[in-house]
């Protein structure tokens, strides 16, 4: 008894010395740290649910973000400000036979959206198809498009190593082609394709350039599995496309320039084709106009609603860490009582005492908050490691995190603190 009455008396000099107004001093928190020594296993279990909360908030986060970061980049390999045109459907016997079954846009439409609308940098036609690709005793099967130099403009793709086509190759529908670096890889390995002959449906072709990595788009292909060849030479020496389709081309890439209003831009496109093919005002639109940027604002939006569910369930894990805390801190006040009645005693005020408690449980939560900071990194880490999800680690997300564990400790713990701190000295010595 006489150590306890020694440990109380001091404690109460020391707040009383430190903190004369109740405030937060170092010897207070020296004191909190001793305490929660005192019962180290059960304060480590009373930790436990801020350091899943805070672990979990930043996890949560971090794939959250990296989701959303890798659906900007998909977005972004596409090209910016980026409207993609396809052809219509025709309809035969009733049945609608789906988009691009009708030749409803042709390399003319194209010349003729980036002729009249001021608000169009390129529009560049393309054509495509499936084709076997043959070096020497390597052979791949990939996709060939037939495009024009805009088509490069149009979706921000560099040349990594060699030429673009001239306007002679164009025009005499020369056999030269640009491939993608998966093309380049399966085909020559670590060697350089520049000047080598390769055969495309028996056809042969120079490779005058290496494309840029472009990586997956965002229905998961990838786009550097392709090989560019003049439009002229993709229609006639490999896509056969004569007679009536002579003309007619599988899609349209629209760039819009910077700045400029992608709602104007689709809307003055569509005008344009309706008037080009003659559509009355009752006819539905005989081309496909899909603009990227709603399909980006649409990825994004889906993104933040996971992150923030995501957050959402990870925040409940704080909360239940603070009902944690405030249960702890009722027990502590209950076993301290005499304590608590000891230190008023001798001196120390009320709020001296609603100040240490209020100390320890805010202690509480910032040591939980801290290592679950370390173990919400490291969990990020190996998640993006091994599970091979994209995540990215949020700087705003841990201060966040460690701030509310913080504000959780201040929250719940305060009702305890306020306890110990109304008792009666009297009846708090008589307590058993």
């Amino acid at each position: 008894m006489t150590a306890i009455a020694e440990r109380g008396a001091a404690s109460a000099a020391g707040l009383r010395l430190a903190a004369p107004k109740g405030a937060f001093s170092f010897d207070s928190l020296s004191v909190a740290l001793k305490a929660l020594r005192v019962n180290a296993l059960r304060s480590a279990l009373t930790m436990l649910g801020i350091i899943i909360g805070v672990g979990a908030v930043i996890v949560m986060v971090a794939i959250g973000s990296g989701a959303h970061q890798r659906v900007a980049e998909q977005i972004r390999s596409l090209g910016a400000n980026l409207i993609i045109l396809l052809p219509g459907a025709v309809t035969t016997g009733g049945a609608r036979l789906g988009t691009g079954t009708r030749p409803t846009l042709t390399e003319d439409d194209a010349i003729a959206i980036a002729r009249e609308l001021p608000i169009i940098e390129v529009a560049a036609p393309t054509v495509r198809g499936q084709v076997q690709v043959v070096f020497g005793n390597q052979n791949w099967s990939s996709w060939a498009l037939g495009v024009t130099n805009d088509y490069l403009v149009a979706r921000e793709w560099n040349i990594a190593d060699g030429r673009t086509f001239t306007p002679e190759e164009m025009s005499a529908a020369a056999k030269v082609t640009l491939i993608g670096k998966t093309v380049a890889e399966k085909l020559f390995g670590d060697g350089d394709p520049l000047g080598q002959i390769i055969r495309i449906r028996h056809v042969p072709f120079t490779i005058i350039g290496v494309l840029e990595k472009k990586g997956q788009s965002t229905q998961g292909a990838d786009q550097d599995d392709v090989l560019l060849t003049p439009m002229t030479t993709a229609k006639r020496r490999l896509l056969g496309y004569s007679g009536t389709r002579a003309k007619a081309v599988g899609s349209v890439m629209v760039k819009v320039v910077e700045g400029e209003s992608m709602k104007d831009a689709e809307e003055q496109i569509r005008d344009l084709l309706r008037q080009r093919h003659k559509l009355q005002p009752k006819d539905e639109d005989d081309v496909n106009i899909r603009n990227l940027a709603d399909i980006m604002e649409t990825r994004e939006q889906s993104s933040r609603v996971l992150s923030l569910l995501l957050l959402a369930v990870a925040s409940v894990s704080l909360i239940v860490g603070g009902i944690g805390i405030m249960n702890i801190m009722l027990v502590s006040v209950t076993e301290r009582t005499r304590e608590i009645g000891l230190r008023m005693a001798v001196g120390a005020r009320g709020r001296d005492i609603l100040v240490q408690f209020l100390v320890e449980a805010v202690t509480l939560s910032l040591i939980g908050g801290s290592v679950g900071i370390v173990l919400g990194i490291a969990g990020s880490i190996v998640i993006a490691i091994f599970a091979g999800w994209p995540t990215l680690i949020q700087p705003w997300a841990i201060v966040v995190a460690f701030l509310f564990s913080g504000a959780v400790g201040v929250f719940f713990g305060f009702y305890p603190a306020k306890k110990a701190s109304e008792l009666d000295p009297i009846e708090a010595l008589r307590f058993e």
